[in-house]
């Protein structure tokens, strides 16, 4: 163990160099690649909890059924203890237990665990990911890390196939801070730069930012690709490796809380709102995915239709026949249905293209390797873990379809292209009255999210028209908060 600097207050707590700290997440993605369980993992990290002393607390977080992140800290003496009975109030999460039943459980996630940048999340700090249990201590029905989880190692155990995933996911930087909670539709946002597509100055705010992100997210082991400003000004995208399903919506999830306390420290607003400014570009969350077995990318055929295989086309048929329904789980505010717009050039039309870019479903030039699908209708505001676990449901239920399906599914490709949801209202509507979402996300959680999806909805004028409203900002689930929801 490093030998951690004293700091002005006279504490000796953790803050460990970017470099110490890649080597120390890359190091524990590689038990997690290789399989190791979660009692190799418990072992391991109440071990160094013991003995680093630098360590002062444990941030345990979890996302609530709209996909809010939610973090609380534990002090290390007192999880040591307590690790296994870590109780909260679901009664104050939307979307959780009601007040007459409130107690739910945290189980740690003890493999994804990672070191912090103290800079960021403060000294002497590390993370778990926690997935929610009911008093039976069962997995929680609303909680989709856990829903994600399970179907994840039921496909391994049943089929030996492992799930990649990629998100690219795009934001803006906004002036000042708390723009979202402060916003005023009359004056709209400011955008913080004026830089767009590969043409940001090196010192300009919008590169800087880019920078300090890129260094953060290597940091905690996300294996960077490429960043680089998007199309609109202040626009931002960041492309990391390919990586399990479960942790590549874990790390939709740490991202978007860096860049908000990065934007925060530059004293900007970091916002993952799909369309926070009208004219410009909006922002998305596409979604690159394989199936994988043994080792196998089971989406690639040099010889196929797009060089992809035929369980590929089934599983992206599957996405294709279930879009209407599973659309509000991919795009869950009112703002997210600007960027959707049908009478612009968008991602919304029901079929799929190798290059046209209003397709919902694209495939990239790809090879053994990269050969995959991209779901480029996602929002960037979207849980994460129920847009994955959705899209993954609906192309197993492409690729394991009986014959009478598969025609059903191939007279989708022979009628006209149709659109996507041109509203909220209209996507509450077909996720309702889908078949496909009251099997795989069952009523008990498809009521609870429409009526939270509706209660927001119902804060908004009913038509989009032209100018981006306070209320679709104030009431957006990554945004409002008691003051501001009492405010309608």
């Amino acid at each position: 163990m490093t030998t951690t600097p004293r700091l002005k207050d006279g504490s000796n707590f953790l803050e460990l160099s970017y470099s110490e700290l890649e080597d120390r997440n890359l190091a524990i993605k590689k038990d997690r690649d290789a399989g190791k369980p979660q009692k190799y993992f418990e072992t391991k990290f109440l071990e160094i909890l013991k003995k680093e002393k630098a360590i002062k607390a444990i941030t345990v977080c979890f996302s609530d059924m709209e996909g809010k992140f939610h973090m609380l800290d534990y002090n290390k003496n007192f999880m040591l203890g307590a690790h296994d009975n870590l109780t909260f109030d679901g009664s104050s999460i939307k979307g959780f237990t009601p007040q007459h039943s409130s107690d739910l459980l945290l189980q740690l996630d003890w493999s994804s665990f990672r070191w912090l940048p103290a800079d960021i999340f403060g000294h002497g700090k590390v993370i778990v990911f926690a997935n929610v249990l009911g008093r039976d201590k069962k997995p929680y029905v609303g909680d989709y890390r856990s829903n994600l989880m399970l179907l994840a190692k039921e496909l391994m155990k049943k089929d030996k196939i492992l799930v990649n995933v990629a998100p690219e996911i795009e934001g803006f930087i906004l002036e000042s801070e708390n723009a979202e909670q402060n916003y005023d539709e009359k004056e709209g946002f400011e955008l913080a730069s004026k830089g767009g597509y590969f043409n940001a100055l090196p010192q300009d705010t919008l590169r800087q930012f880019i920078d300090r992100l890129a260094e953060a997210t290597r940091a905690l082991g996300f294996e960077n690709e490429k960043d680089h400003p998007e199309v609109a000004p202040s626009q931002f995208e960041m492309n990391y490796k390919y990586t399990e399903v479960v942790q590549a919506a874990d790390q939709v999830q740490l991202y978007k809380v860096v860049a908000r306390q990065l934007a925060k420290n530059f004293g900007l607003t970091a916002s993952f709102l799909p369309k926070p400014k009208m004219n410009i570009n909006g922002s998305g969350m596409h979604v690159n995915l394989s199936l994988s077995k043994n080792g196998k990318n089971i989406f690639y055929d040099a010889k196929g239709k797009y060089m992809i295989s035929k369980d590929a086309h089934e599983f992206v048929t599957g996405v294709l026949y279930y879009a209407n329904g599973i659309c509000l789980g991919l795009n869950s505010s009112v703002n997210a249905y600007r960027r959707l717009d049908p009478k612009f050039e968008a991602p919304n039309e029901i079929k799929v293209s190798p290059s046209d870019r209003s397709a919902m479903v694209r495939i990239p030039f790809g090879n053994e390797k990269s050969a995959r699908m991209e779901v480029r209708t996602v929002a960037p505001d979207a849980n994460p873990y129920l847009t994955f676990y959705l899209i993954l449901r609906a192309g197993l239920k492409g690729m394991k379809a009986s014959p009478k399906q598969k025609k059903a599914y191939a007279e989708l490709h022979d009628k006209p292209v149709k659109k996507l949801p041109a509203n909220i209202d209209q996507a509450i509507r077909a996720f309702k009255k889908s078949d496909f979402i009251k099997d795989v996300m069952l009523e008990e959680n498809l009521e609870k999210y429409a009526g939270l999806k509706e209660a927001s909805a119902d804060r908004c004028p009913r038509e989009l028209g032209t100018r981006v409203k306070a209320g679709e900002v104030w009431y957006h689930h990554e945004v409002t908060n008691q003051v501001l929801w009492n405010k309608f």
